[in-house]
């Protein structure tokens, strides 16, 4: 079953909890609470419809983002949502993903599996990346028409992939799908740039690290570690592993990047950024399944695939896939 994603970004707010609840307390609730009634503002009445409203399990959460600067946060509260498995997103003044606090693994087998990672060999890494990067590009190619030049040269690119992708291909693949997803507008030409507050950069930003903090989420749970990856190795960066399974996740973040651009959505405003957090509930296919469910359900299974891999040295990979079907079915209309 799918967790709930929690996006805090219109009011600030006070996060705490009670009895295994997420108590979201926005401004003046506590107040109008605590008033006459003797309680503190960290506990309100959970009787009143307003506090009712603003109470989610904590097992049902899987991303809680918050995009307020305001937002304050009891210790209790950050510690039951990390017990309960949710990852916690924190955003900066330019409204991207600035750190992400995730549980610490309860896996059963995570010092088996963090050693697997460790004593991958060359081969199975080279093997692992070779389908990540045909993974993409195929799912490149999907958000663009079929009958396409550009569709027809990625998938040619895609069968030419080799183990450990020794000719880039997937920079090649790039060049040719940035061009023909964003094609030019009179003086506008569309460059991918990380960390651009241009549109659509920046709502592919926010997308890709919305994806992020899911993928590593799953990865912890696997009782995988999340910084040892398999092609990224930048020795300051936490999130390798995390990095190596977003990839072929990407383009399904592209395609709304797209929808949303075309209808206007330029800036990363709260109807945006909620249509894009939609990603977690998009129907996928997984491995030889035609439709198993939503994005954040299929995580975890893309996650164990990987520690099997790692495990049995054969590449044993489930890569999510989002199914030909119209192009912003989570989108706005």
């Amino acid at each position: 079953m799918a967790r709930r994603t929690v996006e805090i970004s219109r009011d600030k707010a006070h996060l705490s909890v009670r009895d295994g609840q997420l108590l979201i307390i926005r401004d003046g609730e506590a107040s109008s609470d605590h008033a006459g009634g003797g309680r503190s503002p960290d506990r309100p009445d959970l009787a009143t419809t307003r506090s009712m409203r603003s109470r989610i399990p904590c097992e049902d959460l899987g991303l809680v983002l918050v995009d307020h600067p305001e937002t304050t946060y009891t210790h209790a509260a950050l510690t039951t949502l990390a017990q309960a498995g949710a990852a916690l997103v924190v955003c900066g003044r330019d409204h991207l993903p600035t750190a992400v606090l995730l549980p610490l693994s309860s896996h059963t087998e995570q010092v088996w599996r963090v050693s697997d990672q460790i004593d991958c060999g060359k081969v199975i890494q080279k093997q692992l990346w070779t389908a990540i990067v045909r993974a993409k590009i195929i799912a490149q190619a999907s958000n663009l028409a079929p009958d396409s030049p550009a569709h027809r040269r990625l998938m040619a690119l895609a069968r030419r992939v080799r183990s450990g992708d020794p000719e880039n291909l997937e920079a090649q693949a790039a060049r040719v799908y940035w061009s023909a997803l964003f094609p030019s507008r009179g003086d506008w030409t569309f460059k991918r740039k990380p960390r651009d507050r241009t549109p659509p950069n920046n709502l592919l930003d926010y997308g890709y690290a919305v994806l992020r903090a899911a993928v590593a989420r799953a990865l912890v749970g696997a009782g995988l570690f999340p910084a040892i990856g398999i092609h990224h190795s930048n020795r300051s960066n936490a999130f390798c592993l995390a990095d190596d399974l977003v990839e072929p996740l990407r383009p399904m973040i592209d395609r709304r990047a797209r929808h949303l651009f075309n209808q206007g959505h330029s800036g990363l405003d709260q109807p945006t950024k909620a249509e894009l957090l939609l990603i977690l509930t998009a129907i996928v296919g997984l491995g030889q399944d035609a439709t198993i469910g939503p994005l954040d359900a299929a995580l975890p299974r893309y996650a164990a695939s990987l520690a099997r891999s790692l495990a049995s040295g054969r590449v044993e990979l489930l890569i999510p896939v989002e199914p030909p079907g119209p192009e912003a079915q989570t989108c706005l209309t």
